[in-house]
């Protein structure tokens, strides 16, 4: 907080008190009090002989104490004036003039000068409190008025919840000083009504043209194209080169013309429909949902490149997605300086308050892991959710109080006004390249249609909807202003509403417009040479072997520490076990495969990013990719120290978050098609707090919009009588989701085989999100382990046949399963040395590896009971699946199903329980 806040917070007879020992001993009060009370003195004897100044008399004339004393009503109201100005920058945004259309609530502001123990009869008092606000001594009369040309107008500025001083005095500088005298230039205030032309006559020609069609109008919030344009042309000036935003589809279509420089002939094939996708390429999506990219120039030749991302319905949902592309970019383009691009989220009121995600998003904007350097939220703030007035929409004042959170500054703005909002975000701006943090600008507007253009808000908010039908747009408020402020801007005014009415008619003549010019990134351009992956790319999985050398380099890289570091004798006895696989044995288990996929990775010059809750050590102590050291903390990445020529290896333990986390991994994989992106769930079936991203961007992305994307999911699945939320990933929701090769899912049985599905995402010529049920107990089953061989020749196995049957003609049955059951049932199949059961593995499960499972039976020619045995109960698992894309009915009619009752919790809470219905499955199996 600021540095006199010891002051407004101040009883009167302890001030007194105080001063009386200070009198006697300086030393005796605190170094604060004593600043203040020397201040004072030094003021009483500079100005105790101006009569404007005089101290000697009280606001009724009375005689004052001698120049020795000084009276306790004096120092009772100079505190009082400080305790004033520190209220209007605490509350005065409660009351300052930022709805266009409603009058404000009372939100007990209390700025009356009787609140602070002072009254009218004051006014013409000199206060030396006015230096704390720049001033000077100054008429307590002065002060308010300059209080309330700063406080009172078109901006609310909610800043006070800065703790750090550096960075208060920087806002409180710009906000006192800088804005009560900023004036744009002629050629600024042009700009700005040339983009609320654009913008009405965006509107206007849908409207026009398109009667009754949704669109989701800007109209009524039209001064965020000028904003959002200032903020790219400030950042430009501020060493920006890439502008990212986010937004729902309220202002999008508006956004994606006169911002990002969509041709009216694109939006217009549209509406119409003859933009048709290619339909090997997916389904498409409607126009307010799309993504785009462009490359401006600005003012002053400076070349800005933008992205629209694409975002579903799930209004809030793209917040994660957008930082992640950021991060990406920071990460492999802009070499770790985050202010070189800037991500803009475009909220609005209702999503921002009530949507969970924009909590998970700000929770995660100071975190190594998450880190973009700060992120300017623009709200929307049009005052209604679709019907819902904002009184049923939020228990907070503010739709933006998310915020405090973060302790970040809140510009409320005026969206009648577009000079300040202008003005708003180019502070904005300022603030996020100076200090790299997160800033929010609402602007408080209104909506002049329903929801979309064929709804009627007069059902819900007939009151409102009758001023606002009255009410002129912010370009004609705009024009207005201008006239007044003399003749230049009469001028420019006048000129600028013939450009308008010029553009306009253009539009609706349909005079064509030529495209931006556009360069791609280097990423971009890696993502062209990728293909999109359909059937026959599925049949054969490619060589994702490595060398012996490599073997040995990530070997001695996850063996070796630095001088010095002292890690725990359980981590001694880990390093010891390492060395005897990697060197000794040359057998590896899951861990080792799962490390060594990794680093493999890494000398390649690839990017490899991990997050998830727990990841560094892993949920089961596993992994331990990062080692502490035992006395001081200090932590070791063994895979960042593999070799001088390889990538950078990010692994971060993400905060307590599915949704945000896992959308913000899918962002950054949707970015970098180069890197190989990782989230990995605490245990699996927690990711269903993540369902919105899975169902609206991973599994259905590249079918709506054309977007590829590699994201890995590890999904630790397995039954151990863990209990129902321990137990089960929920295979078959994936499952349900998985169509048109859109992602590739498995369950995995062999350390190497989930090392060369790793391995297989980034030398695909093509991407695809990639789920896996991990394991859990398998990590230290004795015989889940894979030689040296399996890693250093062959590739990704499908389909595993029985490699102890000796003669195929032999076989009765065939147990086709995938993961961990197979341990269960290979344990008996051994124990009891049953050479009449195959046990087949079906190691991923889609795309169905159909081909190779036919293969695999026809081997079997003599066999009489086919079962897909499964350990989750009948309703889950992969049973329903496995009927939809098995298409060979000959082995159907004969397949039967062995797998837990059905059931509508997961699993049992009871462990003797749980072994039982185990023995059942495996005994009826065999059977």
């Amino acid at each position: 907080m600021d540095k006199y806040s010891y002051i407004a917070n101040a009883h009167g007879d302890y001030i007194e008190q105080m001063y009386e020992s200070f009198k006697q001993d300086p030393s005796s009060v605190d170094e604060s009090w004593k600043r203040f009370f020397e201040g004072f003195e030094f003021s009483l004897e500079k100005f105790g002989e101006n009569p404007e100044l005089d101290t000697n008399t009280t606001s009724n004339g009375q005689a004052r104490p001698s120049s020795g004393s000084i009276s306790e009503e004096m120092l009772q109201k100079e505190v009082g004036v400080r305790q004033l100005i520190n209220a209007y920058r605490s509350r005065a945004h409660l009351v300052s003039d930022t709805n266009p259309v409603r009058k404000r609530k009372d939100r007990k502001a209390r700025l009356d000068l009787e609140d602070f123990g002072l009254s009218n009869a004051d006014l013409n008092t000199v206060f030396s409190a006015g230096s704390y606000l720049g001033m000077g001594n100054a008429k307590l009369s002065d002060i308010l008025d300059r209080l309330k040309k700063i406080y009172y107008g078109y901006i609310g500025f909610e800043f006070m919840s800065i703790r750090e001083p550096e960075v208060l005095s920087w806002i409180q500088e710009k906000i006192e000083h800088e804005y009560p005298g900023h004036e744009f230039s002629h050629e600024d205030k042009k700009r700005i009504l040339s983009k609320l032309n654009e913008a009405v006559v965006f509107e206007n020609f849908l409207h026009t043209k398109f009667v009754g069609q949704k669109r989701f109008s800007l109209e009524g919030g039209e001064s965020t194209i000028a904003g959002l344009d200032t903020a790219i042309f400030t950042g430009a000036d501020l060493g920006v080169e890439e502008v990212v935003i986010g937004m729902a589809h309220r202002g999008r279509l508006n956004v994606l013309t006169n911002i990002m420089g969509k041709t009216y002939d694109e939006v217009f094939n549209e509406f119409e429909g003859q933009a048709v996708p290619d339909e090997t390429m997916g389904d498409g999506d409607v126009k307010y949902h799309l993504g785009f990219s462009s490359q401006i120039e600005t003012h002053n030749g400076k070349k800005v490149r933008l992205d629209l991302s694409p975002n579903p319905s799930h209004l809030e949902a793209v917040d994660p997605v957008v930082l992640g592309v950021v991060r990406a970019k920071v990460d492999s383009i802009y070499e770790k300086d985050s202010k070189r691009i800037l991500p803009i989220l475009i909220h609005g009121d209702a999503a921002i308050a009530g949507q969970g995600i924009v909590y998970e998003t700000v929770q995660m904007s100071n975190l190594a892991g998450y880190d973009v350097g700060g992120t300017i939220h623009f709200v929307i703030n049009n005052q209604v959710g679709f019907t819902t007035d904002f009184d049923d929409a939020r228990s907070s004042i503010y739709c933006t109080d998310v915020s405090q959170l973060i302790e970040s500054p809140v510009l409320h703005v005026n969206g009648d006004h577009p000079e300040e909002v202008a003005y708003a975000m180019k502070l904005a701006v300022e603030f996020r390249q100076r200090y790299n943090r997160d800033i929010f600008v609402d602007m408080v507007c209104y909506r002049r249609h329903g929801h979309n253009e064929s709804d009627e808000p007069k059902f819900t908010q007939p009151k409102l909807y009758n001023i606002i039908a009255k009410h002129q747009n912010p370009r004609e408020i705009y024009i207005k202003k201008l006239v007044e402020q003399g003749e230049v801007n009469a001028q420019l005014a006048k000129q600028m509403d013939k450009e308008f009415r010029r553009l306009l008619q253009d539009r609706l003549n349909d005079v064509r417009q030529n495209p931006l010019p556009y360069r791609p990134q280097e990423l971009e351009i890696q993502w062209k040479q990728l293909k999109r992956g359909h059937g026959d790319d599925f049949d054969n999985s490619p060589d994702t072997s490595i060398s012996a050398t490599t073997v040995e380099a990530v070997g001695h890289a996850l063996t070796t520490v630095p001088d010095g570091f002292k890690p725990l004798k359980q981590i001694d006895k880990l390093i010891a076990e390492r060395k005897e696989m990697f060197f000794d044995k040359k057998v590896f288990n899951w861990a080792a495969a799962e490390l060594m996929a990794y680093g493999s990775i890494l000398l390649d010059n690839k990017i490899v990013r991990i997050t998830g809750q727990d990841v560094q050590r892993g949920t089961f102590s596993h992994r331990h990719a990062v080692l502490n050291d035992a006395e001081t903390n200090e932590k070791y990445s063994s895979l960042d120290n593999i070799g001088k020529l390889q990538a950078p290896f990010y692994i971060y333990n993400s905060l307590l978050s599915e949704y945000g986390v896992l959308g913000f991994e899918y962002g950054y994989a949707m970015a970098n098609p180069s890197a190989l992106t990782i989230w990995e769930a605490q245990f699996g079936d927690f990711s269903n707090g993540a369902q919105t991203m899975i169902d609206q961007f991973i599994t259905s992305g590249e079918s709506k919009w054309g977007r590829s994307n590699g994201l890995v999911m590890l999904l630790p699945h397995g039954y151990e009588g863990q209990g129902p939320e321990h137990s089960n990933a929920r295979p078959e929701r994936y499952l349900q989701l998985a169509a048109e090769y859109n992602i590739v899912l498995g369950n995995f049985t062999t350390p190497a085989n989930f090392f060369h599905a790793i391995r297989r995402q980034l030398t695909w010529d093509f991407r695809k999100p990639l789920i896996v049920m991990t394991p859990k107990s398998m990590l230290r089953h004795p015989k889940c382990i894979s030689p040296v061989e399996d890693f250093t020749k062959g590739k990704f196995e499908e389909v595993y046949d029985d490699a102890s049957i000796k003669d195929p003609k032999k076989v009765e049955k065939v147990l086709l399963c995938t993961g961990k059951i197979y341990y269960d049932l290979l344990e008996k199949q051994e124990k009891e040395n049953r050479q009449d059961v195959a046990i087949v593995r079906v190691e991923q499960l889609h795309p169905f590896p159909e081909k190779k499972v036919n293969d695999i039976l026809s081997k079997y020619a003599k066999h009489t009971s086919l079962k897909w045995v499964q350990e989750e109960p009948v309703n889950m698992g992969y049973w329903t699946y496995i009927l939809r894309a098995y298409r060979n009915e000959e082995q159907l009619i004969k397949m039967r199903l062995v797998s837990r009752k059905p059931s509508a919790s997961p699993a049992t809470g009871f462990p003797k329980v749980h072994k039982r219905e185990t023995d059942r499955i495996v005994t009826a199996a065999f059977e």
